[in-house]
């Protein structure tokens, strides 16, 4: 029936067929989540140890050079069986999200002896307090908390990252930790730790890493920088080691 004939006939038009959107933009929502989700899992699940898809030493690659570890700050049993290693920048959002992998390796692994963690500074010349950021890490460990303000510097990173002053911020870090301010701050001012960090950032040329964070557990490079795949790699190489 035409719409002005049914004017005619019963004085109102047609119903409009105007079908709620809603189911539709809802069924996009849930499976957008649900894609988020299967991504996350597979980003951080953690593979079998055996599982052929995890990385392995390139071809006719050498022992990384342990003699170059003390320009790293170091972790853990000297003689354990594993080493990783991370080349880092306190201002990569990348590194602060893996931050959280390196704290369950330390308790872990790191704590019973089985791995020794090195990290190394990597300021990246594009992050203006990446510089500041490994000094301060550096000046907290004079007061033995090194580690105690690594953590706090990526857990903070939103904070600092745009600060115009960030030795003030740092220097609030290190009255939170317990620290000496003023001889932190002197520490700081002085840049004690400036030549430490440059030759850390020399061992990552040295080494051609390319990227931040490059985490290497013995000479295997991951390639997806996370706990899952750090772990399985830990665990792999833990028994190849006791064989």
């Amino acid at each position: 029936m035409g719409e002005a004939k049914r004017r005619k006939e019963t004085g109102a038009p047609a119903p409009r067929k105007n079908g709620s959107r809603k189911p539709l933009f809802i069924g996009i929502v849930v499976l957008v989540l649900a894609a988020v989700v299967f991504g996350l899992s597979f980003l951080t699940a953690t593979p079998d140890p055996t599982s052929g898809e995890l990385p392995v030493a390139a071809p006719g690659a050498e022992p990384f050079p342990s003699e170059l570890d003390q320009y790293g700050v170091s972790i853990g049993n000297a003689d354990a069986p594993v080493v990783v290693r991370e080349f880092a920048d306190y201002q990569c959002p990348a590194c602060a999200r893996f931050s959280d992998a390196t704290e369950k390796l330390k308790q872990q692994y790191v704590e019973a002896g089985k791995v020794r963690f090195v990290y190394f500074e990597l300021p990246l010349q594009q992050h203006q307090n990446a510089m500041p950021a490994a000094q301060a890490a550096r000046c907290a460990g004079d007061q033995d908390a090194y580690w105690a303000m690594h953590e706090k510097l990526f857990d903070a990173q939103s904070e600092w990252s745009g600060s115009g002053d960030p030795v003030a911020t740092f220097s609030r870090y290190a009255g939170e930790l317990g620290l000496q301010e003023a001889r932190f701050r002197r520490c700081m001012s002085t840049e004690l730790h400036r030549e430490a960090i440059e030759q850390s950032r020399q061992i990552a040329v040295q080494m051609k890493v390319m990227s931040t964070p490059t985490v290497l557990v013995d000479n295997i490079q991951l390639t997806r920088p996370g706990w899952g795949q750090l772990s399985a790699v830990v665990e792999r190489e833990l028994a190849s080691s006791a064989e």
